[in-house]
């Protein structure tokens, strides 16, 4: 199984914690050069400089851009490009703040949305030559089992989420031919901050206890356990590599079975 990714470039969305640092170390391991892009500078630095090594002209980076500010970062996606093409992308960013869709302001959409579809896309189209140059592309959009079944309490997420899988499925059918293959992973409760995030808001809501609310959230799912981020960042890496070359247009869930869907 063709698993080596040695020369070539992965920029990592939301790098800086959770699973898109998991997915950057991964990627790392299987012998990318790896760039970092989120918002903490300081952070990243300090992350960048520790990712995995396997080989001597291995160089890893980062950026540091808001994904809410369109025009900065496309210019630093311009920046890294011109620094080096860019083969794998891995869209991953923070989800919103939870509610019902009926009371959610019509800025939260908006704002959502250019978080995840046109930050994703603002992103493509300044990698997207350097893919089609070398005839490799990978795109894994990071996003949610609700693109299968909406999750009660996430309104505004379930509907950019679903917008987002809209995207993906449309692209890849697009660049299939020239070697660009675009995926979704959908993963279930994983012990990342947005999950202590929403633990919190409920348990104020509620008045229960984070801990009484997690068990619970976990007795839903057959594994009868939270994810752990890298078992989201395996799935994520080889999804890019030449070995998941005749994957491509799918959304995988990374659930532990929690997901009822059948498709």
């Amino acid at each position: 199984m063709d698993l080596n990714l040695r020369g070539r470039h992965a920029l990592v969305c939301g790098a800086s914690q959770g699973i898109g640092h998991a997915a950057a170390v991964e990627l790392a391991e299987l012998g990318a050069d790896v760039t970092l892009l989120a918002r903490s500078a300081e952070r990243l630095a300090s992350l960048a400089e520790n990712l995995p090594r396997t080989h001597p002209a291995q160089r890893h980076s980062w950026r540091s851009v808001d994904m809410l500010d369109s025009d900065a970062l496309h210019a630093a996606a311009v920046d890294i490009v011109g620094a080096s093409p860019v083969h794998i992308l891995i869209n991953n960013t923070g989800g919103p703040v939870g509610g019902p869709i009926h009371s959610a302001a019509t800025a939260a959409f908006e704002n959502t949305f250019r978080q995840h579809v046109l930050a994703a896309h603002t992103l493509l189209q300044v990698v997207l030559q350097g893919m089609r140059d070398s005839g490799y592309g990978r795109v894994v959009n990071v996003i949610s089992t609700s693109v299968k079944e909406p999750i009660p309490g996430l309104g505004v997420s379930n509907t950019v989420r679903a917008a987002m899988a809209a995207w993906a499925k449309t692209m890849s059918g697009e660049l299939a031919a020239d070697g660009i293959t675009v995926n979704n992973v959908l993963p279930g409760y994983t012990r990342t901050a947005r999950l202590d995030g929403l633990l919190e808001v409920q348990a104020q809501k509620s008045g229960r206890s984070e801990q009484e609310l997690a068990k619970e959230m976990a007795a839903a799912v057959p594994a009868r356990r939270f994810g752990e981020p890298g078992e989201i960042a395996a799935v994520i890496a080889f999804l890019c590599t030449p070995a998941a070359a005749y994957v491509n247009g799918v959304s995988i869930a990374v659930d532990g079975g929690r997901t009822k869907a059948l498709s």
